[in-house]
């Protein structure tokens, strides 16, 4: 899915918890990352989690349902782009346009990944 599909479904849900429940079935249709990619484990999350590129496609894994939902969707964000082009995107502001409901922990999960995607 693409950032927008992504927001254009979340966006028509008006429930929290559901809104979690659709981010978990989005993680569960990340693609499984190829031979030869380069995966970088991402410190500062609470579950594990790597991101992988392979040229100027991402690929992701987490060991939780709601976190591989979360990688996701950064993954959408940034898929085809270069890194000039991914530090000119509001990753930030972008994944806050979806107005999840994300505990304290998550949300400095999602903040390392977002330095790790714009340090690339």
């Amino acid at each position: 899915m693409t950032y927008d599909e992504i927001k254009n479904l979340l966006s028509g849900i008006s429930d929290a918890a559901t809104k979690l429940e659709v981010v978990m079935d989005i993680g569960a249709q990340l693609s499984p990352v190829p031979d030869g990619a380069t995966c970088n484990e991402i410190t500062g999350c609470a579950s594990r989690v790597e991101i992988c590129r392979l040229k100027n496609h991402f690929y992701g894994t987490a060991d939780s349902a709601l976190v591989r939902g979360i990688v996701a969707i950064m993954i959408a964000m940034v898929d085809g782009k270069t890194n000039t082009e991914i530090k000119q995107l509001d990753l930030l502001g972008m994944f806050n346009a979806l107005n999840l409901n994300l505990g304290a922990g998550r949300l400095n999960g999602v903040n390392s990944m977002i330095r790790f995607l714009q340090n690339l």
